[in-house]
């Protein structure tokens, strides 16, 4: 018999892409898994290339008529990964037996706020596959999936005929300030290797990506603002190695099983939000024994205390040092 499940993840890039195991793990170990997901139809192209999901539903303005739609199905149970008030407001109009991810924010709040780590030593990716393990599903320890429509991807006879011997891929976007490493360090990193760098981001880091363009040596290529999400994500893909803030591209890298060099500005690592799984060269990169550190579970678009120590004391030698060895 059928068993009919219905995943929600609304947002964002990283988040959706760190609950892949999850729908690979329902539709490959629960017998006759049928596994619909609900997410914002701006996040479509990371899920519907996705052969673990048989079906996808969008979350727009009207949520009425996305409620309509579920209930139609006839869904046997909803997991549900984002845990807030709209993936609430569905199970209860469905009422039918669900399981949602801890999102831990007790312990968030006493870490940012009394600097009381409380904090459990578990990946986020675990503590989404914490909802299905009623359902017997295990970590197949596979990883993030991400799967590229090829039409849509980046060809690499399209790069400069010195980029496609190899390149550092730099993901210097980042939803808010105090997650991205300042816009100088890029530049000095960029200038004091020898190899082609190929920036991605969003629009909002376009100009920065132009400022830092502008002062390279000619090895850099600026494609933030420029080229669709499963564009960027090829270029991770075939890339030699990866730079990149704690933001969605790094998850998407570590799907890919690159070497990633993270680096952690507000965030801290103990959220459970790191690469998962990523090469075996991977570092993380932070400034320790900052007593304001974290500051936000999210970000803000300034420092709070305005010296922005966390990133502006990164050591981009080490950064520098780790290319040289790896690439």
């Amino acid at each position: 018999m059928k068993v009919k499940f219905l995943v929600i993840r609304f947002s964002s890039i990283g988040d959706i892409v760190l609950t892949t195991p999850v729908v690979r793990g329902l539709k490959q170990q629960v017998e006759n898994a049928e596994v619909h997901f609900v997410t914002k139809k701006k996040f479509a192209c990371l899920v519907y290339s996705n052969p673990h999901i048989d079906k996808v539903h969008f979350l727009e303005d009207n949520m009425g008529m996305l409620i309509h739609e579920l209930a139609k199905e006839n869904y046997d149970y909803i997991i549900d990964l984002h845990n807030n008030f709209r993936s609430n407001k569905i199970k209860r109009r469905l009422k039918m037996q669900s399981f949602a991810v801890n999102k831990i924010n007790w312990e968030k709040f006493l870490m940012i706020r009394l600097k009381m780590n409380r904090l459990p030593d578990v990946h986020i990716v675990d503590r989404y596959l914490e909802t299905a393990s009623v359902f017997d599903v295990k970590n197949d320890n596979k990883g993030l999936d991400y799967f590229i429509d090829e039409t849509t991807s980046f060809k690499q006879n399209d790069l400069p005929e010195s980029f496609q011997n190899g390149y550092v891929a730099f993901v210097i976007a980042g939803t808010y300030f105090t997650k991205k490493l300042p816009v100088h360090k890029v530049s000095e990193i960029c200038q004091k290797i020898p190899y082609p760098v190929i920036l991605l981001g969003g629009k909002n880091e376009y100009d920065e990506g132009e400022k830092v363009l502008s002062q390279s040596k000619g090895n850099v290529l600026n494609f933030a603002g420029k080229i669709s999400l499963n564009q960027s994500a090829s270029l991770l893909r075939d890339s030699r190695l990866v730079l990149a803030n704690d933001t969605g591209l790094m998850h998407i890298a570590a799907a890919f099983k690159k070497n990633i060099y993270s680096f952690w500005g507000n965030t801290i690592p103990e959220f459970g939000m790191t690469p998962y799984q990523p090469g075996e060269s991977s570092e993380i990169m932070q400034v320790n024994d900052l007593r304001c550190r974290p500051c936000s579970k999210l970000g803000h678009q300034k420092c709070p205390k305005k010296h922005f120590k966390c990133m502006e004391d990164i050591d981009i030698e080490k950064a520098v040092e780790w290319i040289n060895t790896n690439f």
